[in-house]
């Protein structure tokens, strides 16, 4: 059983500073919009990081929707009795009114866009390769292939070409009605 706290009990517990508040999201998807003041360690790494959590405050996990936060939680438990979920996660934080920082100019994690793009690919060298030429379906084979590589070494290069797109450029330094986002698609 994981404890869950709701937005409107974070807010509190945010204005109070008692908790440490932990976006288990990628870094990708956490620049697209996360919760003031939460400090991003991806839910892959966050059991490197045990010792860099804050003793004597709790924990609050938290992901887009909040099942992510929930399995790293059960993942914590031999670690932290302390550790709390968004229930959920940043979407009901932003339903309930409160603020989102972005720091791209999408609100796509990386990972969503290279979903799209290598769904995009691969379906368009299927219709190509029914319709046009055979020789198409390279295009899907290559495709496939990329997705594996970087399934095994956790290089992808769609990836790397679409963090040099602008949309997915970090902001250095932006105002502060741009940097906090209700309208976030997060």
């Amino acid at each position: 059983m994981v404890n869950k706290i709701t937005a409107a009990e974070l807010a509190s517990v945010q204005a109070r500073g008692s908790a440490q508040l932990i976006d288990i999201c990628s870094p990708t998807e956490s620049a697209s919009g996360h919760v003031p003041g939460a400090v991003n360690i991806s839910m892959e790494q966050i059991g490197a990081h045990i010792a860099d959590l804050r003793i004597g405050a709790p924990v609050v996990l938290i992901c887009k929707s909040g099942q992510r936060a929930c399995a790293t939680a059960q993942r914590l438990k031999a670690s932290r009795t302390d550790v709390l979920v968004l229930d959920g996660g940043t979407r009901a934080w932003r339903e309930s009114g409160g603020q989102i920082v972005r720091n791209t100019r999408t609100g796509w994690s990386l990972e969503r866009q290279v979903r799209l793009g290598a769904g995009l690919l691969v379906l368009g060298g299927v219709v190509l390769s029914l319709v046009w030429n055979r020789s198409w379906i390279g295009l899907s084979a290559f495709v496939g292939l990329g997705l594996t590589f970087a399934g095994l070494t956790d290089i992808c290069g769609m990836a790397f070409l679409l963090t040099k797109m602008p949309l997915n450029k970090v902001r250095r330094e932006s105002p502060p009605e741009m940097a906090r986002d209700h309208s976030c698609a997060v």
